[in-house]
């Protein structure tokens, strides 16, 4: 199913929305605008002084009224990897492998045994090879150096991340709004 890319009225993507989820704001009066395709038809009931059944619209994008940018600090999710898989391309940022889901796993590079946090800055994606060698030692002590820095990715990135089925008048607006270094301006969306 595709989901709705919610923008702010300055037009900065602060969300994804289900239908459902659209529908509810629709029923709020918190759509200010629909853009882009429209992506899914909802019916609904019949009225009694018309017989008149209501019909919505989902568009791929829409601006919702009063919304504030969620600013850019993005969460790490805690159990969930997909998203730290996705920005590390699925390589292990120590062998350079490329792996599928099931062969990657989260990798503290400062150990958290050693006072090391959960965040951003110190997790890679390492292929369980990788982590199993590495151990709880840091990546000088293990002689195993990263080929990439782990960095936090700002809210466009973490939009383009937790997207699925990411369509191109939506990854549009995100690649406008990502860093110029971004690896994540080279996604290619979903054909619709």
């Amino acid at each position: 199913m595709v989901h709705t890319l919610l923008l702010n009225p300055g037009t900065r993507p602060i969300a994804w929305a289900s239908w459902q989820e659209l529908v509810v704001l629709h029923c709020r009066g918190l759509i200010h605008q629909s853009l882009g395709e429209v992506v899914f038809r909802v019916h609904g009931g019949y009225s009694r002084e018309s017989g008149a059944r209501s019909v919505m619209d989902i568009p791929s994008i829409a601006v919702v009224s009063e919304a504030r940018h969620p600013g850019d600090r993005v969460p790490l999710p805690r159990r969930e990897n997909r998203e730290l898989y996705r920005r590390d391309r699925w390589t292990c940022l120590y062998c350079g492998g490329h792996f599928e889901r099931r062969e990657l796993s989260r990798d503290h590079v400062h150990p958290l045994s050693r006072g090391g946090e959960d965040r951003w800055e110190n997790v890679a994606t390492a292929c369980r090879r990788c982590n199993r060698i590495k151990g709880g030692r840091t990546p000088e002590e293990a002689r195993m150096p990263l080929l990439a820095v782990p960095y936090p990715p700002v809210h466009a990135e973490w939009m383009v991340l937790t997207g699925r089925d990411i369509r191109g008048d939506q990854m549009e607006i995100l690649r406008a709004h990502l860093p110029r270094s971004s690896p994540l301006r080279g996604i290619r969306p979903r054909v619709a």
